[in-house]
């Protein structure tokens, strides 16, 4: 396939979602895991398309996420191999929570191009989950806080650091434009089931799950 080959067939994609989700309600279907796209590394935006239908998909995309309801959404994940995500998080409710995990409220970002490095040699380790693999969570050591970098829908450059629970959201999703997903970098001891999650690890931090399913925390993570 050559670069205008790849390039038509992500237009094509675009067009594609955008018109499964002009009769979805404003919706596009989420690809589920097996789906071979999810493991391939997306291209760049490069132009494919213009601002217009740019910036429909984007709203198409932040729909998607939220009808799931999910916080964060990346192309693959709605069968389209282009460098890009939306994420939007309303944080915790729970005062505990948002501490211990470092909630708060994260508002909409649409990124192009999108890559990340740790900005810290901390890592943290909470349960997540993805909209590709439904009814499961893990847990996955991440940093604390990271480095992105990208472009917005307009094409301004993006090179900021991201800390907390965003810096998962953001790192879990630029992930996906790499092929990669969520239980590869998991604690497989720790893989739950939604409904078990719910019952027995609902606790604000990954101490107690970690004790008792027998995994390792990050080193000087003591909460």
């Amino acid at each position: 396939m050559t670069m205008n080959d790849a390039d038509a067939l992500i237009a094509t994609q675009i067009r594609s979602v955008l018109a499964a989700a002009e009769t979805g309600g404003g919706v596009a279907p989420i690809v589920e895991a097996g789906d071979p796209i999810l493991r391939s590394v997306t291209r760049p935006f490069d132009g494919q398309v213009d601002d217009a239908e740019l910036a429909q998909l984007a709203e198409v995309m932040r729909a998607t996420m939220l009808a799931a309801p999910g916080v964060g959404l990346a192309g693959p994940q709605v069968g389209i191999g282009l460098s890009m995500f939306v994420a939007e998080d309303p944080g915790s409710l729970d005062p505990e929570t948002a501490e211990v995990r470092q909630r708060t409220p994260m508002p909409l970002r649409v990124v192009l191009n999108a890559d990340y490095t740790p900005a810290t040699s901390e890592d943290v380790a909470f349960f997540e989950g993805c909209l590709s693999i439904p009814g499961y969570q893990a847990v996955v050591a991440r940093p604390r806080e990271i480095e992105l970098r990208g472009q917005d829908l307009k094409g301004t450059p993006i090179a900021e650091v991201v800390s907390g629970w965003s810096a998962r959201i953001v790192a879990h999703e630029t992930d996906h434009l790499e092929g990669i997903m969520f239980l590869d970098k998991a604690e497989m001891r720790s893989l739950s089931t939604n409904t078990s999650v719910a019952r027995f690890w609902s606790q604000p931090s990954t101490q107690k799950a970690a004790a008792e399913l027998g995994f390792t925390l990050p080193s000087g993570m003591l909460m």
